[in-house]
């Protein structure tokens, strides 16, 4: 099976192509690609940017409940580390609270390993991940000029998109 992959086009940046793992966090990735399918995060932005760190997208008007993290301390076997260009869901401090938010790791960040749910990583466009990480931010890391999402597309590649499973509260 060819994995499935996602692609983000981000205005006056390029495109980023990034390929899923759904043997590492099936639910993860069925609830990204079913966010894609829904046009979710087009027109959005990468509204959290820290150099060195990571760049975080997907805030928005969330459609659907969170989901079980798909992470080692949440009971679920998770190895993929948290290099460069790894994609991972976002969350709060609640172990099952990410939705549609992620985040795409700029440097290493081994403390993030085992702790957050991480799905794939980029395969194209690293060089896009480095100038989104540049740009002029606030004290709450907010770009002062948008970055925004254009479009979030995807390949199947014969993946076949499972019913998502959200957490019951």
């Amino acid at each position: 099976m060819h994995l499935p992959t996602i692609t983000i086009k981000i205005k006056d940046f390029g495109s980023i192509k990034l390929e899923l793992y759904p043997e590492i966090a099936p639910n993860t990735v069925a609830n990204i690609l079913t966010y894609v399918k829904e046009n979710y995060y087009n027109g959005l932005t990468f509204h959290r940017v820290i150099k060195g760190f990571m760049i975080q997208g997907g805030w928005g008007a969330e459609k659907h409940a969170p989901i079980k993290g798909e992470f080692n301390v949440n009971g679920h076997p998770n190895n993929l580390a948290h290099e460069k260009g790894v994609i991972s869901m976002a969350r709060t401090n609640v172990y099952n609270s990410a939705t549609a938010q992620f985040f795409i790791v700029h440097e290493t960040a081994k403390h993030l390993d085992g702790q957050y749910a991480a799905f794939g990583k980029v395969v194209e466009g690293l060089d896009i991940v480095d100038k989104i990480a540049g740009v002029k931010t606030n004290h709450q890391d907010k770009p002062l000029v948008d970055v925004v999402i254009e479009t979030f597309d995807y390949e199947l590649n014969d993946y076949q998109i499972p019913a998502v499973k959200y957490f019951e509260r």
